[in-house]
């Protein structure tokens, strides 16, 4: 059964409801930014930095819940987005300069969910690295 909790008068019982409102609203006000997207087949990570590239925000698809092949989605993608919209928002942000790395199906729609919180995005910047030549291919098999 357990032990049983007995709430004084004077005390709170939603300390942890507390301290969540707190971190809710940030202490940092930033008006231009950075976001970067990694959209990999299985995974799409945003990470929100300022001018100087000190990150602010970070979030992934795993983190937010998703498990397995979900996490490549474009919806979990657009969740991400929005997840780090509004906490931009929140800290007076404005606009945003994007930069993509991967090839990934959330590349698109992780922006689209941030747009969604009314931020203003000056420049999209496409860095996926490109093979020039590739690997070096295998020898021929001797039988």
């Amino acid at each position: 059964m357990g032990k049983k909790r007995i709430v004084q008068p004077g005390q709170e019982s939603g300390d942890a409801n507390k301290s969540l409102a707190i971190s809710a609203v940030s202490k940092k006000k930033v008006e231009v930014g950075t976001l970067y997207v990694q959209s990999t087949y299985n995974n799409t990570k945003l990470v929100l930095t300022d001018t100087k590239g000190n990150v602010l925000e970070t979030s992934s698809s795993g983190a937010i819940g998703f498990k397995g092949a979900k996490k490549g989605t474009p919806f979990a993608a657009a969740k991400v987005g929005e997840i780090i919209g509004a906490k931009a928002s929140g800290m007076g942000m404005k606009e945003v300069s994007v930069v993509v790395r991967g090839v990934g199906s959330g590349r698109e729609s992780g922006i689209r969910g941030f747009i969604s919180k009314g931020i203003s995005i000056t420049s999209i910047k496409d860095v996926t690295p490109v093979p020039h030549n590739g690997p070096k291919p295998k020898k021929p098999r001797r039988v």
